[in-house]
C-alpha cells in the first residue's frame, strides 16, 4: 500500500497540494506573496514522497506523510536553511513536534522541529511560557519542518517511503489517539487553581518591576535636556493629569456632552424662529395674567382706616 501510494505521489502533486507556497499565495490564482512567496514551495524540481506511518501495532491502514525537501530563496530566513530542512505535508492534530523528531532521528540528527497551520515564512516564533493563557486548539492538519543538522538527514528522510510502514508510537513514547487523547485534552483543561495563582502572582511581580525600572528611568530623565536640548515633559508636576478611572472618565463624558449641547444652532430655520416668538409672547402673556391676579389681591388685602 505504501509503494502504490508512492508511486501515486511522485512524479505528480496530489489534488490540494500544489506547493508550499498555494495555500497562501500562488494557489489562489495570484502570483504568489506573503506567506506563500516566501515559503517559495513549488513542486518542480523536487517531487512529494509518501511516507507511510502508524500511530499503534494494531492499526491496519497506515496514515501517509508527505515529504519533500524545503527549497527557499536566498537570504528568505534562517529558521528554516535550505538543503537541510524537510517540508512534512498532512501531519495529524495528534502528532506532535516529539514524535516527528523521534521518527526521523534514525536519518540523522535532528535539530528542530517546527509545526505549522499552514506554509509559511521561515521565522523565528516567540515559546508561550503561559500553560494557562494564549493556549490554541489544533482542529486539523498541519505542516512540518523537519531541520537536520547535516544535508543528508534530508535524503535519507525521503528515502524512507522505500521501507514499510514505520511505527510512531511506542511503549515507552506513546502517541494518544481517539478517545484516550480526548480525556486526556480533558484533564488537561482542568485548571489547578494554586498553579494559576503562581503563574499570575509571578507575572505581576514581573510587570510591577517592570513599572517601576520605567518609573526610575522616568524620574531620572525628567527636566534633563537630551542631545538637541529639548526637554520631556511629562504630566508629573504642580497638576498631575486625573486618573482615569472610572468616574474620571464619566465625568470628561458629561461634560463633553454639555459643550455639545451648547454649541448646537438655536432659531437656525424660519419655522424654529416663530416657534420661539410665540412661546415667548404666550409665556409673556401668562406672567401679565399672573400679575394682574396678584395686584387685585393686593389691593383687596389692603385697609385704609384713617379714623
Amino acid at each position: 500500500m505504501a509503494a502504490a501510494a508512492a508511486e501515486r505521489v511522485v512524479g505528480a502533486a496530489p489534488a490540494g497540494y500544489t506547493g508550499e507556497g498555494t495555500r497562501g499565495g500562488a494557489g489562489r490564482g495570484g502570483a504568489g506573496s506573503g506567506a506563500g512567496a516566501a515559503a517559495a514551495g513549488s513542486l518542480t524540481g523536487a517531487s512529494l514522497a509518501a511516507l507511510a506511518v502508524k500511530f499503534g501495532a494494531r492499526q491496519r491502514s497506515p496514515h501517509c506523510l508527505l515529504v519533500k525537501e524545503h527549497q527557499v530563496r536566498d537570504g528568505a530566513g534562517a529558521a528554516h536553511p535550505p538543503r537541510r530542512t524537510l517540508f512534512v505535508l498532512n501531519v495529524p492534530p495528534y502528532c506532535g513536534p516529539d514524535s516527528l523528531s523521534r521518527l526521523f532521528s534514525r536519518c540523522g540528527r535532528v535539530q528542530s522541529v517546527d509545526i505549522c497551520d499552514k506554509p509559511g515564512p521561515g521565522e523565528k516564533k516567540e515559546k508561550t511560557t503561559s500553560k494557562f493563557f494564549n493556549r490554541r486548539s489544533v482542529t486539523g492538519f498541519q505542516v512540518a519542518y523537519v531541520v537536520f543538522k547535516k544535508p543528508s538527514g534530508v535524503q535519507a528522510a525521503k528515502a524512507l517511503s522505500r521501507e514499510g510502514p514505520l511505527l510512531i508510537s511506542t511503549e515507552s513514547h506513546p502517541v494518544k489517539t481517539g478517545i484516550s487523547k480526548w480525556i486526556a485534552n480533558y484533564a488537561a483543561s482542568v485548571v489547578d487553581q494554586e498553579e494559576l495563582k503562581a503563574e499570575v502572582d509571578a507575572y505581576m511581580q514581573d510587570y510591577d518591576k517592570k513599572i517601576a525600572e520605567e518609573e526610575a528611568k522616568a524620574a531620572r530623565e525628567e527636566g534633563v535636556p537630551d542631545e538637541e536640548g529639548w526637554v520631556k515633559v511629562t504630566r508629573k508636576g504642580r497638576k498631575p493629569g486625573l486618573p482615569r478611572t472610572e468616574a474620571a472618565n464619566l465625568r470628561v463624558l458629561e461634560r463633553e456632552k454639555q459643550k455639545r449641547a451648547r454649541k448646537e444652532l438655536l432659531n437656525f430655520y424660519a419655522w424654529q424662529h416663530r416657534e420661539t416668538k410665540r412661546e415667548h409672547i404666550a409665556q409673556l402673556r401668562k406672567k401679565f395674567e399672573e400679575d394682574k391676579q396678584r395686584i387685585a389681591l393686593m389691593r383687596a388685602q389692603r385697609k385704609f382706616r384713617p379714623y
